[in-house]
């Protein structure tokens, strides 16, 4: 429940960050914003998966949140070799520092549970 919180609210703070980014000052930033909203759309799907359940939606969200990582993780590491390609941060900027670095550990988090949970369900 706590990780469908946690998605939840990275969905919030993502999508309305980009939304209003992207309609107010595109043009300063637009890979920045656009990435943010990538993450706000990848955030959203994760959080319907968990809440959806299922063996297809767990395989779906080890993918995503497998995804969300690694865009993380790159994203991250290319605004600290080239800050100027990012002349606004991104919710992945420095590994989502603006966030409490909330979007490098809630994806490992998340596959962590979901593969444990996994295992319990086959043992029971």
């Amino acid at each position: 429940m706590l990780l469908v919180w946690l998605y939840g609210v990275m969905v919030v703070g993502a999508v309305s960050r980009s939304v209003v980014q992207i309609s107010t000052e595109f043009e300063h930033a637009p890979l920045a914003y656009s990435l943010s909203a990538v993450a706000g759309v990848v955030y959203g799907f994760i959080t319907y998966s968990l809440v959806r359940g299922g063996e297809f939606a767990r395989k779906a969200a080890r993918v995503c949140c497998a995804v969300e990582l690694a865009g993380v993780l790159v994203v991250g590491t290319w605004t600290l070799v080239e800050p100027s390609a990012f002349p606004d941060k991104t919710v992945w900027s420095d590994y989502g520092i603006g966030y409490l670095f909330i979007p490098v550990i809630l994806p490992i988090t998340a596959m962590y549970w979901l593969r444990t949970s996994a295992r319990q369900k086959d043992a029971a």
